[in-house]
């Protein structure tokens, strides 16, 4: 208990600064434009006519852009920096959604969504990398879930935009949708001019001039002190009670690629996938719920520094293969009632939020500084790769064809939180960024 207290002590000698909240609203608006973005294919296949195939494909189109920006963003955040690269990310956005506003065809929305998608798979990246190492040890963990949050919020707005001026034709809605993002866009922009470079991310280069420089304008250096003590205090805590430990690497690959693959694949099945290919009039509903019930239950993020990431992870996923199970075996009822169908839908986004929360807050965590951009990339390349298959794969499905796969998929992602609660670190409960990424035991 003295440990507990002695860090609790140190943690109160942190502040939120101004610079925090200019941090924190970037991160949210960030991960907003990245869902919107990422829905808008499922928008789009109603925006031309297209066969099965074509709309395989632009539904894919999403995850294999967004992939490839991680790909990217990833190396170059290690090698560039955080800030830049999000400047990288911004210009790119801009240029794909004034283009998208004058998309009149197939190809053009491909070409312009591809751009969009490729800046926000490095947008999100970077952010994942990012968040963990700028923001007050104390808060690390609930701002990054209320970060991700900004995700459903993202798809929620999109459904709203899209269901309001579905009615006024195409060309009206695509417009509507591409003003909205570039509204969000400026504020995005106008926030990141008031954040620093990750500090974290300079000393690992051996720039501790910069470092200083970057600390003196935006943190002060007692301020900084204070939260360099914090995380020193909650690493020796972990010391003391013999309870630090570094997950092999092995055990780290396994958890988070095969998390972040059910995640992907669970979760856009039923949101993106299932509307287009079974209930097209449903699509931009079905992503309605899905993201307004992951947006209120996404406020479990405020206790995420409270309680064990390795139980919540475990929470998720073992909820959305149970309610998965339910869906699959009664498939025939479902889809007889719309009521029921909404219903099992937000049950099961309920469980899915939980554990896409914490895996996205998990994946970013549990790697060394220098090489965090790089192996957050390779986690959500793989998940988000593997993802693409299955919406080609379950192209031709039947209905309950469909949701027995999506079954099978929760299951992938539910071995990997069991396994991962039985082996590996728990990052949640206060710990430090250096015994998440088992930095502190190398």
């Amino acid at each position: 208990m003295a440990s507990i207290a002695s860090t609790r002590a140190a943690t109160g000698g942190e502040h939120w600064l101004p610079t925090d909240g200019w941090n924190f609203t970037s991160f949210v608006l960030g991960m907003l434009l990245e869902a919107y973005i990422f829905g808008m294919a499922t928008i789009a296949t109603g925006w031309v006519t297209m066969p099965a195939t074509l709309r395989s494909l632009l539904l894919s189109w999403a995850p294999l852009w967004l992939i490839i920006g991680i790909a990217v963003a990833g190396p170059l955040s290690d090698r560039l920096g955080r800030k830049t690269t999000f400047y990288l990310t911004m210009g790119l956005y801009g240029i794909g959604a004034i283009g998208l506003a004058f998309s009149f065809s197939y190809v053009l929305i491909l070409i312009f969504l591809a751009i969009m998608l490729f800046a926000a798979g490095g947008e999100m990246n970077t952010i994942m990398t990012a968040s963990h190492e700028v923001m007050p040890h104390k808060h690390r963990g609930k701002t990054m879930m209320l970060e991700i949050n900004g995700i459903n919020l993202g798809g929620l707005i999109l459904a709203v935009v899209s269901l309001l001026s579905a009615s006024q034709g195409v060309p009206f809605q695509r417009g509507m949708i591409a003003i909205t993002f570039l509204v969000v866009l400026g504020v995005l922009f106008f926030a990141r001019r008031h954040t620093p470079e990750s500090i974290r991310w300079l000393r690992s280069r051996g720039d501790e001039t910069r470092a200083q420089a970057e600390i003196a304008r935006y943190y002060g250096v007692e301020e900084y002190r204070a939260r360099e003590a914090a995380a020193a205090a909650a690493t020796a805590a972990t010391e003391a009670s013999s309870a630090i430990q570094r997950a092999p690497m092995g055990l780290r690959l396994f958890a988070t690629i095969t998390t972040s693959f059910a995640g992907a694949a669970g979760f856009g099945l039923m949101t993106y996938v299932l509307g287009p290919a079974h209930f097209p009039k449903l699509s931009a509903a079905i992503l309605m719920a899905a993201t307004l019930t992951g947006f209120i239950s996404g406020f479990i993020g405020f206790w995420a520094d409270r309680w064990s990431r390795k139980q919540l992870l475990l929470i998720g996923y073992g909820g959305s293969f149970f309610a998965t199970l339910v869906i699959a075996l009664a498939t025939g009822a479902w889809a007889a009632s719309t009521g029921l169908f909404f219903f099992l839908l937000i049950v099961l986004n309920l469980f899915v939020n939980i554990g896409y929360l914490t895996e996205d807050t998990l994946k970013g965590e549990v790697w060394p500084t220098k090489r965090r951009g790089t192996y957050t990339a390779l986690v959500r390349f793989v998940g988000i790769g593997l993802y693409i298959a299955t919406i080609y794969i379950t192209q031709s499905f039947s209905l309950s064809g469909f949701a027995f796969f999506s079954l099978a998929v929760w299951g992938v992602g539910f071995a990997g939180a069991i396994a991962w609660f039985i082996g590996g670190v728990e990052t949640g409960k206060g710990a430090s960024l250096e015994t998440a990424s088992g930095q502190a035991s190398a």
